[in-house]
């Protein structure tokens, strides 16, 4: 077996246009194909997100039908600190800053329906060794105060600062 890449990534989500919004209107995706009003393909070059009407609403601490998180590679530290402010005027809430973390230069935000996002610049060498400089937090660790204020009924639009 020779694997070329991923496909997709299919996401479950309560309101498909309001991630649609998210995606395409905020991050770039362009709408492929709609299947009906349950089902959207998203496109950023050769790479699918597809949405999918949940059958059932999910909540953000509902995590057992979401994945972990997902990443966006960017081209440098410097677009990933650009794409945290394009995200924070757009009123998408960010659950960190933009910091060092083993892969290279990262921030992570949540879409609407709390699923978390990374953004992140890779290092050229890979993955760096522990360092004091280096954040070493698991995803759901990052998200997990955001993902209790989201379950509590909180209006996550403002970005919180991060406590790094």
């Amino acid at each position: 077996m020779n694997l070329t890449g991923i496909n997709q990534i299919t996401l479950r989500v309560n309101d498909v246009r309001l991630s649609e919004e998210f995606y395409a209107g905020i991050l770039g995706f362009r709408v492929d194909y709609r299947a009906g009003a349950n089902i959207s393909y998203l496109r950023i070059n050769s790479d699918m997100l597809v949405l999918v009407k949940a059958e059932t609403p999910g909540t953000a601490d509902a995590r057992d039908i979401r994945v972990d998180h997902f990443g966006f590679r960017l081209a440098s530290d410097a677009e990933v600190d650009e794409a945290a402010v394009y995200l924070d005027d757009r009123g998408v809430h960010l659950v960190t800053r933009p910091a060092h973390r083993r892969e290279g230069r990262a921030f992570f935000v949540m879409d609407p329906d709390g699923n978390l996002i990374e953004f992140y610049s890779m290092n050229a060498t890979g993955l760096q060794p522990l360092a004091e400089n280096i954040d070493t937090r698991t995803a759901s660790d990052i998200a997990s105060d955001s993902r209790r204020e989201l379950a509590a009924g909180r209006d996550l639009k403002k970005t919180r600062r991060s406590r790094k």
